[in-house]
């Protein structure tokens, strides 16, 4: 019996993990055969492997399948920077490397449970591709916008990470106590805010809601929320391990501001076509951080 590659589960992962594996082969080359800055390599081995997911996303015609690289890559640079580039495990390249793989694993799981095949794509790629001007091809659309500014603003969120990765001449400090409360809390954060949604999306009596309990009395998006505090924690990680690179802090500010200014008001107006009751909850929830005396 055939199978349909577009409603099928299995055969939608088989084609996304056969094309993870041509990237990450396809990044190893340019690691490989490229110069002497292994930072500057890091980068352009990443740009290969999306590259290669872009390859693929045109191929099936669904840019989704770009979606759980976010999620894959970071944990397999910071792995590759610590087991390549150093001897030995201190402390620090430890709980960074624990932190960030299990940033990773719940990620990618949440989007593995709400993917459904090749035959979904997500809905904001959809509505870019109906509502772009005619002149503009949906390959560059998805190409700059879907596929590589992710890849860039992740790349900028784990330069602070390299001197946690790489420098082992720095002990434990008070700065890393902070950096682990930081980013064990945001993964925890997004965790429960996730646990909740779903409990709450399951219950046929909530159909057509909208959810105001919980962590989400007091965020309109406690995911993001957390999903940004992870990425402020691993600078802290950073700065503990290198001072100097304080610059590094570029990141996870391109991380809040693709939040905050794009992620956000995308899914609140997906909210208000969908629930016309969420305009109200606008007015009286935050969108990011809670603020006194306004919660639903």
């Amino acid at each position: 019996m055939p199978v349909d590659l577009g409603t099928s589960r299995r055969a939608g992962f088989t084609v996304v993990a056969l094309g993870y594996l041509v990237a990450g082969l396809a990044a190893w080359a340019v690691l490989a055969t490229s110069g002497s800055n292994p930072l500057l390599r890091t980068l352009e081995a990443d740009l290969a492997a999306t590259g290669v997911i872009f390859g693929l996303s045109l191929i099936v015609r669904n840019a989704s399948l770009y979606d759980a690289y976010w999620s894959i890559a970071p944990p397999l640079i910071v792995m590759g920077w610590v087991w390549l580039l150093t001897d030995g495990l201190t402390a620090r390249q430890a709980v960074v490397l624990l932190l960030v793989v299990a940033w990773a694993i719940r990620l990618t799981a949440n989007w593995a449970r709400g993917w459904r095949g090749l035959a979904h794509e997500d809905w904001r790629y959809v509505q870019l591709r109906e509502q772009r001007p005619p002149w503009l091809p949906f390959w560059l659309v998805s190409l700059l916008g879907i596929q590589l500014m992710p890849t860039l603003i992740v790349f900028a969120g784990l330069l602070a990470v390299w001197p946690a990765a790489t420098v082992t001449d720095r002990p434990w400090r008070w700065l890393d106590v902070v950096a682990v409360v930081v980013t064990a809390g945001a993964i925890v954060l997004e965790t429960v805010a996730d646990r909740q949604m779903s409990r709450f999306t399951r219950d046929p009596a909530h159909r057509g809601q909208v959810i105001d309990r919980g962590l989400w009395r007091y965020s309109r998006h406690p995911n993001y929320v957390g999903e940004i505090g992870f990425w402020w924690g691993l600078w802290l990680f950073g700065l503990a391990a290198a001072p100097d690179w304080w610059w590094t802090i570029a990141g996870p500010i391109a991380m809040t501001a693709l939040f905050a200014f794009i992620s956000v008001p995308l899914m609140d107006r997906r909210s208000l076509q969908r629930r016309p009751a969420y305009a109200e909850h606008m007015r009286r929830v935050p969108a990011l951080l809670p603020l006194p005396g306004r919660h639903a």
